[in-house]
């Protein structure tokens, strides 16, 4: 009979080394001991579209179907009559934002999209109105006195109500309302985020 066969020389299937790596639920390796949850950021996108109508619904309503945690979604006309700029805020992990970029280049109106950098100006509008109870004391003085302080504009003080304009970022417009509440805040409107890359870098 034969030599029978040795086969090849090393330590056998329970002797090898096993890594304890293991990998998230979007199949990315983690160390071991971490959670392995990605951390959520905020991030800014600029996306250019041909100037036609149904382009915001076909936007909205591809992030509705995706169901991405978008912070601010807005749309205007750009130096370019036959172009639009889409503005666009996600809260998602790195993984949901590369999707948020990939999707929103698969729409057939959308001609560029770029998630801008750190730096780039961003500037929201925002309307406070805070219910008047001046009656009751110098409360109109010390709003007046803030808004100076903090270069708020007053636009309207009639029927109980005083309306002020704030503009600035995201983070400052949250800080403004917080500091507002302590006058009584009846209504809030906000335009959303626009957003321009800062000096000769190109947004789109």
């Amino acid at each position: 009979m034969g030599e029978k066969s040795k086969g090849l020389k090393g330590p056998g299937p329970s002797d090898r080394p096993h890594p304890n790596e293991r990998r998230n639920p979007q199949g990315i390796r983690i160390d071991p001991g971490s959670s392995g949850e990605l951390q959520n950021r905020l991030a800014t996108f600029s996306a250019l579209v041909k100037h036609e109508p149904g382009v915001l619904a076909k936007v909205s309503g591809l992030f509705s179907r995706r169901q991405f945690n978008i912070e601010s979604l807005t749309v205007g006309p750009t130096e370019d009559e036959n172009s639009a700029r889409i503005t666009l805020v996600v809260d998602e992990n790195d993984t949901g934002i590369i999707q948020v970029k990939r999707q929103l280049a698969k729409l057939l109106p959308v001609i560029s999209v770029k998630e801008l950098s750190e730096d780039a100006i961003e500037r929201e509008l925002c309307l406070i109105k805070i219910r008047n109870h001046f009656e009751q004391g110098s409360s109109l003085e010390e709003l007046k006195k803030q808004t100076d302080k903090e270069g708020v504009e007053i636009l309207d003080i009639s029927e109980g109500m005083v309306t002020i304009e704030v503009r600035g970022g995201q983070m400052d417009i949250d800080g403004m309302i917080e500091m507002f509440d302590e006058f009584g805040i009846e209504e809030v409107a906000r335009t959303g985020t626009v957003a321009l890359e800062k000096g000769s870098k190109k947004t789109t």
